[in-house]
This record gives C-alpha cells, sequence and structure tokens, in this order.
C-alpha cells in the first residue's frame, strides 16, 4: 500500500502537543480589525485546541504529525 499524504495546508496550521492535542490559531485575526475591540483582539492572539469531535478528521490529514 502506498504512503498516506499529508494535506500540506493543515500541515501548516496544526502543531501537536505533547499529550497529542493539536493546537491551532484562532481565526478573526486578519483583517477588519477596527470594529474590534482590544479585549477581542487579544483574546485572538492565544492558541487554542481542536475540537474532541473534529479531532478524528484532522488526525486523517496528518498521519505523520
Amino acid at each position: 500500500m502506498p504512503k498516506m499524504k499529508t494535506h500540506r495546508g493543515a500541515a501548516k496550521r496544526f502543531k501537536v502537543t505533547g499529550t497529542g492535542k493539536l493546537k491551532r490559531a484562532k481565526a478573526f485575526k486578519s483583517h477588519i480589525l477596527t470594529k474590534k475591540s482590544s479585549k477581542t483582539k487579544r483574546n485572538l492572539r492565544q492558541t487554542s485546541y481542536v475540537s474532541e469531535s473534529q479531532e478524528k478528521v484532522m488526525k486523517k490529514l496528518l498521519p505523520y504529525l
């Protein structure tokens, strides 16, 4: 059976933690920032984790991470 290919777009956006969870950046931080409050923008800087329901799908996209 041939090797599985890594989804390169996903590989650039996710990192695996030591416990095996997928770490991701938050969305809505690239433009149209004037209407967002400082508090909102500050909270968007923090990383978060992929939800458990999506984790199985992401592991298929990233078989070697």
